[in-house]
This record gives structure tokens, C-alpha cells and sequence, in this order.
């Protein structure tokens, strides 16, 4: 069960209208690396989690992205302004503007509907984990790209807080990860020599990494030092 609280998790301001940044901003709230997909997908991964802490996790995260949804969607109806105006945007970033008369749309930047073919649900947890630490990822890098394109300060901390918070999802997540590393698809990681071949393919080229001795894959606690490469 969900409810709805009207804060905010940040207060969204703008400098001023700016429909055609409102358009490339729509990316995070429809588009494959956006919100809504994470929301989506983590909720949907949830469903067969039978550890109960893991399976809280994702639902806390997903939860919170739904939240980031409403963030996004709120800086988008500010940023396109109060009046129609289909001239005030680029060619190729107007539906806004002629289709849903400004209303936030379920969109990529391009217009393309949100689909739940973006959504991962294999039901292995490694697997899903794995997918859901790219994930945020690759959100962080598009808010990143955001981030570079506009000056607004108030849309900037906006970006700034979502960068911030991508970051402590994608580590709760690898912390989930270090916990279940001989279960699902990560059990019996390497025992076939079959796991241990490097197919040399590149001529020419030297055989520049070693699958002789392969190890689970694993994560460094963020509370420990960085070591260096």
C-alpha cells in the first residue's frame, strides 16, 4: 500500500519558463533510464525477493523513485510555462505543446511512450541486483548530461539532489549484492573450465585479462578506502 504525502522530498523552483529544456528534462520521467522505469522495475523484481530485508529495499527504493517522479514531473510543468505555445520549442520537442496542453507526458525527451519493455525482471536476485546497480548508473550519467545543459540554479539543485540520491541507491544495492554471493545465478561461479577460457580473438593483440582463477563478483564497502589501479 502506498500514501501519498503532498511534501516534496525537495521544494522544485525554476528560474523561469523554459519549454524546450522541459522537453530534454522529460527524459527522466518517461525515458528507459528515467524514474518511472526504476520505480516500475524494482517493484516488479520485488514481487518473488523472499529475504524479507532485500525484498524492503527495493520497495523503499522504489517508493522513493516514484517520489523522484513527481520531482521531475513538477520541474517540467514549471519549466513549460502557463501558455501553449508551439513555437517557443524546438522542432521534434513539441508535444507539450500539442498534445497533452503542457501536462507532464510519459515520455522520453523524443516523445516515445514509457513502455514496460525497459523494465528487467528476471527473478534471479544476483541478476536483477546487477541490473538495478546499472541502472543507476546509467541514471546518474543522463541527470549528469542534464546537469551540463542548463544554467537555472533551482533546476541544477534539483539534479544535484536526484545525482546524490541515484548514488545512495546504486550503493544500498551493491551492499545487497556483497550479501548473496553463493546464491541464484552466483552459485558454483568458475567450478567449469569452460568458465576459465580467454579466447584471444583480436589480431593484433595480446591477452590482457586472466579468467584462470575467476572470482564471485563483489563490491567495496563504501565505509573502506578506496584501492588504487
Amino acid at each position: 500500500m502506498f500514501k501519498h504525502d503532498k511534501n516534496l522530498l525537495q521544494i522544485v523552483k525554476v528560474e523561469g519558463p523554459n519549454p524546450t529544456y522541459a522537453a530534454m528534462l522529460n527524459e527522466q520521467l518517461g525515458g528507459p533510464q528515467g524514474e518511472l522505469k526504476a520505480a516500475m522495475q524494482y517493484i516488479a523484481q520485488s514481487f518473488r525477493i523472499k529475504d524479507p530485508q532485500i525484498k524492503d529495499l527495493f520497495m523503499d527504493i522504489a517508493a522513493e523513485e516514484l517520489s523522484h517522479m513527481e520531482m521531475v514531473a513538477t520541474a517540467v510543468n514549471l519549466l513549460n510555462g502557463h501558455d501553449v505555445n508551439a513555437q517557443a520549442v524546438q522542432s521534434g520537442h513539441i508535444e507539450s505543446q500539442v498534445l497533452t496542453g503542457l501536462s507532464p507526458y510519459l515520455a522520453n525527451a523524443s516523445g516515445f511512450p514509457w513502455t514496460a519493455a525497459y523494465v528487467n525482471v528476471t527473478g534471479d536476485l544476483p541478476a536483477d541486483l546487477l541490473s538495478n546497480i546499472a541502472a543507476e548508473q546509467r541514471a546518474k550519467v543522463v541527470y549528469e548530461y542534464l546537469h551540463r545543459q542548463i544554467q537555472d540554479r533551482h533546476v541544477r539543485e534539483m539534479i544535484d539532489f536526484l545525482l546524490n540520491r541515484e548514488e545512495a541507491h546504486n550503493t544500498m544495492f551493491r551492499e545487497a549484492f556483497t550479501r548473496i554471493q553463493d546464491t541464484g545465478s552466483n552459485r558454483d561461479w568458475g567450478v567449469d573450465s569452460n568458465a576459465r577460457l580467454y579466447f584471444n580473438l583480436s589480431t593484433p593483440g595480446g591477452q590482457y585479462f586472466d579468467v584462470s582463477n575467476p572470482q564471485h563478483p563483489s563490491f567495496q564497502s563504501p565505509n573502506q578506502p578506496m584501492q588504487q589501479h
